[in-house]
């Protein structure tokens, strides 16, 4: 069984949006890296507006997470790409519900996808 340990020491600014700045694991059977999830269901569609594809997105990493028999919990490393500064918030609230607690360590960027339609895409490392 994996052993978790959360490093956020006070030499360090303190974390502002619910995650761990470092995230320890010890002792895991295996690792999952998630490829980045956009925003499309799986008939292709892409749902209106920022929250509602931040949503979606997330859906897509509990997914693939649920298909390897893990969950959230076992969420190590999340990188979040958005495609405007003013989407730091939202995304917080919204990432804050679906990840239920669980803070593993975090990157945010401002980036541009692929797909202009795709307000963000979410990549995600997981252990047990």
């Amino acid at each position: 069984m994996a052993q978790i340990v959360t490093h956020n020491p006070p030499s360090v600014h303190a974390p502002a949006g619910g995650y761990s700045m470092g995230f320890e694991f010890s002792q895991h059977r295996r690792l999952l890296f998630i490829s980045g999830q956009v925003p499309e269901r799986s008939d292709g569609s892409v749902p209106e507006g920022f929250e509602a594809q931040c949503k979606q997105s997330w859906r897509n990493v509990i997914e693939v997470l649920a298909a390897a028999g893990l969950g959230v919990k076992n969420l190590v490393k999340v990188t979040t790409f958005l495609t405007d500064l003013s989407q730091v918030v939202p995304n917080r609230g919204v990432r804050r519900k679906m990840l239920a607690g669980h803070e593993p360590a975090l990157t945010v960027m401002i980036a541009q996808t692929v797909d202009s339609k795709w307000l963000l895409e979410i990549e995600a490392i997981a252990a047990e």
